[in-house]
């Protein structure tokens, strides 16, 4: 019996690889999502501030401090994403894991969801990123995050190692403010394909030729609700055409004691029906998970994060 979604839903994702659904986080995790990351910026802002990096912040809301920051070249993304990057490892490489976060990750109704799609057994997969989109207009020329940008089309399979192609896995894209054509939501060509080659271009990206664009479909979400989508749909995100920021966090969930397909990475169970008592419930130690992961992964700097490379035949 599903603990959350209709079967109706259930059959629909099975049927197209991509599912969206309101009301998935409740108010108060949201609020305390927005507030967590509030305090975080306010943090750094005033550090920017004593350093004479930018102005005053007198009365600028969360929205008016992130664009004043990156106007002034200040880097806000990597201290406020909930992983690591895929490369560049450093040993103060910043990331932000805290109780909101966390909670976010564990919400039960968020977990009933992902439940009646993969099953009792739910690891927290690593794969897992913050996007906080800008208008498009104000980007610079050279932004290469593509966390921040418009996304290209890609599979969620594709993008992490070939030991997780048989991992029973899910994306939870979850949206914390309201999600539209117009700020840049995300578009999916519906069903569950197999693998497309992929080309490092401005990012990890289908190659040419393999999808047709014109079957796409743009996903709309409010402000708490999920896109839910299968590994191997083909997705993208629009680019930002409003004045506004558009923000969400795309996380990722497996079966239990399959491969996450970033194994360098901590993963925790989430929930567990037949062992409860693996199951992580404190955000300290999560955090610590990353940080001691960050220094083992340091000296080497560089991980491969995907098996793409731009000599294959399809990137010709």
């Amino acid at each position: 019996m599903s603990l959350f979604l209709s079967a109706d839903q259930i059959a629909a994702f099975e049927r197209d690889g991509v599912l969206v659904v309101d009301n998935v986080l409740p108010m108060e995790r949201l609020k305390a999502v927005k507030a967590e990351y509030t305090d975080l910026l306010d943090t750094m802002y005033d550090a920017w501030h004593a350093e004479g990096c930018v102005p005053p912040p007198g009365d600028m809301d969360f929205f008016e401090k992130l664009l004043t920051a990156y106007d002034a070249g200040c880097e806000w993304f990597q201290p406020m994403d909930i992983s690591l990057p895929g490369s560049k490892i450093e040993a103060d490489t910043p990331f932000h894991i805290g109780p909101a976060v966390f909670d976010m990750l564990t919400c039960d109704r968020l977990l009933d969801m992902v439940e009646d799609l993969i099953g009792p057994e739910i690891t927290s997969n690593p794969i897992q990123h913050v996007r906080l989109k800008p208008p498009a207009r104000t980007l610079r020329s050279t932004e290469t995050t593509a966390h921040i940008m418009a996304t290209d089309w890609h599979q969620d399979r594709a993008v992490a190692h070939e030991e997780g192609d048989r991992t029973k896995m899910i994306t939870v894209w979850l949206a914390i403010t309201d999600a539209t054509p117009d700020n840049g939501c995300l578009q999916v060509i519906p069903g569950k394909p197999q693998m497309y080659p992929h080309c490092p271009k401005r990012q990890t990206s289908i190659a040419d030729g393999f999808i047709d664009e014109t079957k796409a479909e743009p996903l709309p979400v409010k402000a708490g609700g999920a896109v839910i989508f299968h590994p191997l749909t083909p997705h993208a995100a629009l680019d930002n055409l409003t004045d506004g920021f558009r923000w969400s966090f795309d996380i990722r969930y497996n079966v239990t004691g399959q491969p996450t397909g970033r194994a360098h990475f901590p993963e925790f169970v989430a929930r567990s029906r037949s062992a409860p008592d693996t199951v992580l419930r404190d955000w300290r130690v999560y955090d610590r998970m990353w940080k001691d992961t960050r220094a083992t992964l340091a000296p080497k700097r560089h991980i491969p994060i995907h098996r793409w490379t731009s000599d294959s035949p399809a990137c010709a």
